[in-house]
């Protein structure tokens, strides 16, 4: 496979330039549509953000889970006597396929009762996800691209962020097609609760990047539905191998309070 460079153009006073080795990708492919980045939240309330919690129908917010306080999106418990697999994502309202997207999140407090011990100081945002009203009622994960989200437990295990998981998806890393379910990133671990950078570069099914704190952690590319984790119902499985480039945006409660905040959005041209 033939390896062009990839022009990365940040956004600021004027547009600066970052050289990566990519799959295919030229400059001109990622320029911006324009030189604005899109705030997906305001600050205020949820009015652009579609609530789906396992078990309960579309825009049921339980217990007032998804919340806005002091300009920040908080994925609070104090509601729950017991989290009950009640595994929850909040979509943006509309699909995008090739994009930047810029945010921060922390975790703050102690896990919900209930909730899994994986799950602690574990959220993330979806990529490429399915729409939030094609989710089966009892679905617990959308079928998706996850840029993983972990916070260290204790000194000395490590536990990055920043990771990939694949819900009902594949990807190709270093030309080898990947079907674990979760890769780790090659980022440091965050031990406290201090807010934490993140960048993505998201190129429909020919390259996608994350960065966390500015450095880049992980990136894959050529990603396809499959996988244990892909709906059974006839119209998923007659998707498998088919490529994945485009979808929803949605942040993920999976049982320990989560904040996010500064959540925006850079569109960019179609890739020819």
């Amino acid at each position: 496979m033939k390896y062009l460079r990839l022009f990365v153009l940040c956004v600021g006073a004027s547009l600066m330039m970052q050289c990566k080795k990519s799959n295919n990708v030229t400059k001109k492919e990622v320029e911006p549509i324009s030189e604005e980045w899109v705030q997906l939240f305001n600050g205020k309330d949820l009015d652009d953000w579609i609530v789906k919690i396992k078990g309960y129908p579309l825009d049921t917010n339980i217990h007032n889970t998804f919340r806005v306080e002091d300009s920040v999106i908080k994925v609070s418990y104090d509601g729950y006597e017991t989290f009950n697999n009640s595994f929850g994502h909040l979509f943006y309202k509309k699909p995008f396929t090739n994009y930047r997207l810029k945010l921060q999140y922390r975790f703050v407090g102690e896990q919900a009762p209930g909730g899994e011990g994986w799950a602690m100081k574990n959220s993330g945002v979806m990529l490429h996800s399915q729409a939030p009203e094609s989710m089966e009622l009892d679905q617990a994960f959308p079928i998706c691209l996850e840029a993983q989200f972990l916070g260290g437990l204790e000194k000395g295990f490590e536990r990055p962020s920043g990771n990939l998981c694949t819900p009902g998806t594949h990807v190709v890393m270093k030309d080898s097609l990947v079907t674990d379910h979760c890769i780790n990133s090659i980022s440091g671990t965050v031990y406290n609760e201090d807010w934490v950078d993140v960048e993505l570069l998201v190129l429909n099914d020919s390259l996608i990047s994350h960065m966390i704190n500015g450095k880049e952690v992980i990136r894959y590319s050529k990603a396809v539905y499959g996988g244990e984790f892909l709906t059974e119902t006839e119209e998923w499985q007659s998707k498998v191998g088919k490529p994945l480039s485009s979808g929803y945006i949605a942040l993920q409660s999976e049982s320990h309070p989560v904040e996010f905040r500064n959540i925006a959005l850079l569109e960019l041209k179609d890739i020819k």
